[in-house]
């Protein structure tokens, strides 16, 4: 017979039981799911080289403790990454669980990324978190793909002991970065006023700084109908512009055009350029005793440079993703949860040193963390600079043929410095439903160049710019 002290002492229990589990999962952080429901799991993780990751993989033990699953990283370089994730979507085994990937490449491999739209609803996280075109570039056809922990502004690097020296200001357009590099020029010193990269090199980075000019004309890669629109009259003026810092106004290194954008920065690291635009992770190296020769001192930035009295940067990112063809998809949802969070990426920019070994790293991408004075404080404000870039900022095309007509548009030779009517050879072969890259070549002397294009990845350096 049950009596009225068994039944209280059972209410008792119960309520014990429901205050304990409330306060677990009170207590758990970053939204992770209480009682280790996943434990046992190991999570094959597919990621690019860069101290950034690594910082986070010798802080995932604390990962593993919350939730009891292992991580298994592998790191790949980035000029091999694109065909790795590629080879990973193909094989459609699950061999990777999470795959951190290029923007750009996001599109073509969409179909085989986990949509994430109603894991975010359900853990109450939201997009809104980053700037617009970090979480932007981790979606594809208003479904986000990932979380874009690696991303990047693009900032103007200049040595501020050439500047002060000569007495030049920081420059704020594209005028004024000629106007310095005349003065560079004309100081006769041994250094180059400006490190740009023009190289064909299959990555499309010759695209970056192009963008740049593009988007502040007011022109487009596309029009509204998806045709190629770079071709505009503004288009073709900003194309011309760009070309001429190299052929009019020769304020550039030379061999801009064999360099590829790790080319310019060793340059610049080796004090062999004066200004350099890229990508802000590039201040850790430059100011990095063993991989350069300037100190913190000597290296300033400021935003992108105007062009026409606006500036639109260029952003990119690297987001990371859950493989549709994974059988650990809610475990690899709680990596991200915790991969993810504001705080760890706070404390990978401010400390320098992670279970014993050093890591340089200023790459956050929450908007709290951009404007965090610790953050700042910690990285020379270089985030502050950053996130004032970010405010109006666009992405590469969103598409799935963006790999191939990305590779027309950098392989052509855009920025070759071949007269506007060659710009337009072949633009109207760049056509979404044909996709054809055709071995034509054309001969034209035109102003006294000599272009042979050959739509199939001959470069023009040595008939334009070179």
């Amino acid at each position: 017979m049950i009596n009225r002290r068994t039944i209280l002492a059972t209410i008792a229990g119960a309520t014990a039981l429901a205050l304990s589990a409330v306060s677990m999962a009170q207590d758990m952080p970053y939204g992770l799911k209480p009682g280790k429901p996943y434990e046992g799991v190991t999570l094959n993780i597919l990621s690019v080289v860069t101290p950034q990751f690594d910082g986070l993989m010798l802080r995932d033990d604390e990962f593993t403790e919350l939730t009891g699953i292992e991580t298994n990283w592998t790191f790949i370089p980035f000029v091999a990454l694109q065909e790795k994730v590629a080879s990973v979507g193909v094989a459609a085994d699950g061999s990777f669980d999470v795959v951190n990937y290029l923007d750009s490449w996001g599109p073509p491999n969409a179909h085989w990324l986990l949509p994430l739209d109603d894991l975010l609803e359900r853990d109450g996280i939201s997009m809104d978190r980053y700037p617009q075109a970090f979480a932007k570039s981790a979606s594809f056809e208003d479904q986000v793909l990932g979380f874009p922990l690696r991303a990047h502004a693009m900032l103007m690097f200049y040595r501020r002991d050439v500047f002060d020296e000569l007495g030049l200001t920081p420059p704020s357009s594209w005028d004024e970065v000629i106007e310095a590099g005349n003065a560079i020029r004309a100081s006769d010193s041994d250094i180059e006023p400006l490190a740009l990269y023009f190289h064909n090199d299959g990555n499309r980075q010759n695209l970056f700084i192009w963008l740049n000019y593009l988007w502040s004309a007011g022109a487009d890669v596309f029009d509204e109908n998806m045709k190629p629109a770079w071709t505009s009259e503004e288009g073709l003026r900003a194309t011309e512009d760009y070309i001429a810092l190299h052929t009019q106004h020769k304020v550039t290194n030379p061999a801009s055009v064999s360099f590829v954008e790790q080319d310019g920065r060793q340059s610049f690291q080796q004090g062999k350029s004066a200004m350099m635009p890229v990508w802000w992770w590039a201040y850790s190296p430059m100011t990095n005793p063993d991989q350069s020769v300037l100190t913190a001192d000597q290296v300033g930035f400021v935003g992108l440079p105007s062009y026409r009295g606006k500036s639109v940067s260029y952003a990119i990112s690297m987001p990371f993703s859950i493989s549709k063809y994974s059988e650990n998809q809610e475990a690899a949802w709680e990596f991200l949860k915790w991969l993810s969070n504001p705080e760890l990426e706070k404390r990978n920019a401010t400390e320098r040193e992670v279970g014993g070994k050093t890591i340089i790293n200023n790459v956050v991408t929450h908007i709290e963390n951009l404007q965090d004075p610790e953050v700042n404080a910690a990285n020379a404000n270089i985030h502050q600079a950053a996130w004032d870039s970010l405010r109006d900022s666009d992405f590469m095309p969103q598409i799935p043929e963006w790999p191939e007509i990305g590779d027309v548009r950098h392989d052509v030779g855009v920025f070759q410095g071949v007269p506007r009517r060659l710009l337009n050879v072949g633009v109207g072969r760049i056509d979404l439903g044909i996709l054809q890259v055709l071995d034509v070549r054309h001969h034209v002397v035109d102003d006294g160049f000599v272009a042979d294009l050959a739509f199939g990845g001959v470069p023009l350096l040595e008939f334009g710019v070179g």
